[in-house]
């Protein structure tokens, strides 16, 4: 299994941006965005971090419900 990257919050949001994710308000260093998935709404946050640590990377695309191969193709 290879490593989660380390990026930047503006190229995580672009990415999950790409897969239908909105980003709904800002507070602070706090991003949210949500996306509709059938008759739920999906929530995540994104700390407006350079770089973002690896271990938030991986729990965020876990929570974008992505693979790690989804989300590097939406980068």
């Amino acid at each position: 299994m290879t490593k989660v990257p380390s990026l930047n919050y503006e190229k995580v949001i672009k990415a999950l941006k790409r897969d239908g994710w909105l980003v709904v308000r800002q507070r602070g260093s706090h991003i949210r965005l949500q996306k509709r998935s059938g008759d739920e709404v999906l929530k995540i946050i994104v700390p407006a971090h350079r770089p973002i640590k690896r271990s938030t990377l991986s729990h965020i695309i876990k929570q974008a419900r992505l693979s790690r191969e989804e989300f590097e193709n939406l980068l």
